[in-house]
């Protein structure tokens, strides 16, 4: 829609910002972008003011300069997890696009073999997409157990080219995948069950538990994610799981258990922790991707 007059902008404002929207000058300028008429407009302010989630209304998010889709009951994106986009991006850079080894002599190597991203527990898809926007010529499979979440997911993979499934953690992956996985990137629910009451109203009313709810300690599915991932990861993969200070441990020694070497990363800026788990040396030995993340 056109731009709306300044007294009608001026007029939402003063609505959202006394239902709570703390930027609410830029939400209103989202709106009114967006809006497809006047009435479209009136009809999209009423649903932001009755609280649900800015995304949900606009039917998109903004994440790692990326426009994704996003509808109601689906888990919006969060500016943290571009950290996880980062790290994993430079993992796969790092071990996953080296030359292949060379044929017999006098003969060409079979040059550059094409990385495999899988995005477990993807909602929306947000991050795989954007991991594979970073790197070139990737692969990209993610899935999903929620059928909403994957159905929104399968718009925005399309964009690179991927592929999405539906099915709890690995079991609906391809076979063919075994083994070749070099960045396996995991946004899982880590809010323990207790904790789930004291969510702000957008995410706990209007985002699916399954998206949310990550056990008592919140590292249930951490666990789960962390057992089966060495089957799936190429020699020099990377398991990457976001995860909260608090839990980093936690999530680290899942993937000790595994087998995995585990290193835990933060990026203080974002408030964001990803922990990276390897077979070899430990992912410890690749720099962090950005000037605010610090390793141990």
């Amino acid at each position: 829609m056109k731009s709306a007059a300044a007294g009608d902008l001026a007029a939402i404002v003063t609505r959202l910002r006394a239902a709570g929207c703390v930027f609410a000058e830029d939400e209103a300028g989202l709106l009114a972008a967006t809006a497809r008429s006047p009435a479209d407009l009136a009809a999209m302010v009423e649903r932001r003011v009755s609280g649900l989630p800015l995304e949900h209304v606009l039917g998109w998010a903004e994440f790692c300069g990326l426009r994704i889709a996003v509808r109601n009951g689906i888990f919006v994106p969060r500016r943290r997890s571009e950290f996880l986009v980062r790290q994993a991006a430079a993992a796969v850079v790092a071990v996953a696009v080296a030359p292949a080894p060379a044929g017999p002599p006098g003969q060409p190597g079979p040059g550059r073999r094409r990385p495999v991203i899988v995005d477990l527990c993807c909602g929306s898809g947000a991050i795989g997409v954007a991991v594979a926007a970073a790197v070139d010529n990737a692969e990209l499979y993610a899935a999903d157990i929620d059928l909403a979440a994957v159905d929104c997911a399968r718009q925005n993979v399309a964009s690179v080219g991927g592929h999405v499934y539906q099915g709890d953690l690995y079991d609906p992956l391809p076979a063919t995948l075994r083994g070749r996985v070099d960045a396996l990137v995991v946004n899982a629910p880590y809010v323990p069950t207790s904790e789930i009451a004291l969510l702000p109203p957008e995410a706990r009313l209007h985002e699916p538990a399954v998206a949310l709810d990550g056990g008592v300690d919140g590292v249930d599915v951490h666990r789960r994610v962390a057992a089966g991932a060495p089957g799936w990861l190429a020699p020099d993969g990377r398991l990457l799981i976001e995860t909260s200070a608090r839990q980093a441990d936690k999530t680290a020694a899942a993937m000790t258990a595994s087998g995995l070497v585990p290193a835990i990363t933060h990026d203080h800026d974002l408030g964001a922790t990803v922990v990276i788990g390897s077979r070899g040396a430990g992912p410890g030995t690749l720099p962090p991707a950005g000037a605010a993340a610090t390793t141990r």
